[in-house]
């Protein structure tokens, strides 16, 4: 990227950890924070937001977390409000790995090294559902 561009993305660092504990829910919140480029600190922080909102159950599976997430909950901003987190997860088109019921969310698959569709470690979020690249 050229020194003169922006490094601001459209989604925050909430909706990316959302989107990586949708993709799988049992990362290691270390795993998560080098994802989204943030400490595993601010992911831990993000991680208690979630849950304390009600999006995210944390599930204790011996040493292990795994993360429930709530496709049901509206997004928190008034202009987004009519929307869900489904409706994100499905939107961005990050492949959700154990999801036992409802909606398939995307069907793009995470590569080999672990990258998304568009080969970095964050969600593609310029193609809409239906779409291809």
């Amino acid at each position: 990227m050229a020194a003169s561009q922006s490094t601001w993305t459209y989604l925050t660092n909430h909706a990316h950890v959302l989107l990586c504990l949708a993709h799988e829910p049992t990362a290691r919140l270390r795993d998560v924070a080098e994802r989204v480029g943030i400490t595993e600190r601010a992911v831990q922080t993000i991680v208690t937001d979630l849950e304390a909102s009600g999006a995210i159950t944390r599930i204790r599976e011996g040493r292990r977390n795994r993360y429930r997430l709530h496709h049901q909950i509206e997004l928190r901003h008034p202009v987004e409000a009519h929307c869900t987190i489904g409706d994100l997860i499905e939107m961005t088109g990050v492949p959700v790995t154990g999801r036992a019921s409802g909606r398939s969310s995307g069907s793009r698959a995470a590569g080999a090294n672990g990258s998304f569709a568009n080969g970095s470690g964050a969600p593609a979020a310029d193609v809409r559902p239906g779409e291809s690249r």
